[in-house]
């Protein structure tokens, strides 16, 4: 009841904490988008030699532990021993962003693959014997494939919202800077206060209940044009 009444009382605390959380998945999900579904429609439609290996590497990237990410960035953002330590990067938002862009983009390529490589292939013929360019080429079988598309964007969505690993690590968990939900969730049930853990689990429960009727709304559309 507690949890209940933290939530409908707007406490900008606690708001914050959701806000931050959206804005980061949400930025890092659209940084994705832009870098693996391109990637990912040249690497299904075209034959090269490596094919093979360079998808067994996405699909690899796709199951990497969030730590091991999260220790990677930490590395590289550090002040003592990374590459780009003098940005000062390490323990802000834009640190959590980039942690989940690496999450993100080996997911929405890798799905990518997946459903362009599902298109039906008479519609590639048909679009090359009708004299389509490349790129023509290209348009009709990622619109073949959207819905898939669209599934792998919503997956990797909810794959960063439930993330606590790397943005721990690279975020701090911040106060007022870089604590989000997930991470706000594990300070509060160390803490014994059950009743913030709570409210935030709802939100998080009820932000898996969307995507998940999400992907359901896709898988039916998909359905409904075959």
């Amino acid at each position: 009841m507690q949890a209940v009444q933290l939530l409908v009382s707007f406490d900008p605390e606690l708001y914050g904490i959701i806000f931050l959380s959206i804005r980061v998945s949400t930025a890092a999900v659209l940084i994705s988008f832009i870098i693996g579904v391109p990637i990912g429609v040249l690497i299904a439609m075209n034959r090269f030699p490596g094919k093979v290996l360079l998808v067994n590497v996405v699909n690899t990237f796709m199951g990497v532990p969030p730590v091991v990410i999260g220790l990677t960035v930490y590395v590289l953002l550090s002040n003592q021993m990374g590459l780009f330590g003098d940005l000062r990067l390490l323990f802000t938002p834009t640190a959590m962003l980039i942690a989940q862009v690496l999450l993100a983009a080996p997911i929405i390529t890798g799905l990518t693959i997946v459903a362009v490589q599902g298109v039906d292939k008479h519609i590639r013929h048909t679009a090359v014997s009708l004299g389509a360019t490349p790129g023509q080429l290209a348009w009709t079988i990622v619109r073949e494939a959207r819905y898939g598309i669209g599934a792998s964007v919503i997956v990797a969505f909810g794959r960063l919202m439930a993330e606590v690993g790397a943005v721990m690590m690279v975020g701090g968990n911040i106060r007022f800077q870089t604590r989000v939900m997930t991470t706000a969730i594990a300070l509060h049930k160390g803490m014994g206060e059950f009743q913030n853990a709570l409210a935030l689990g709802m939100i998080l429960l009820l932000i898996s209940f969307i995507i998940n009727s999400g992907v359901d709304f896709l898988r039916r559309g998909r359905g409904l044009e075959s």
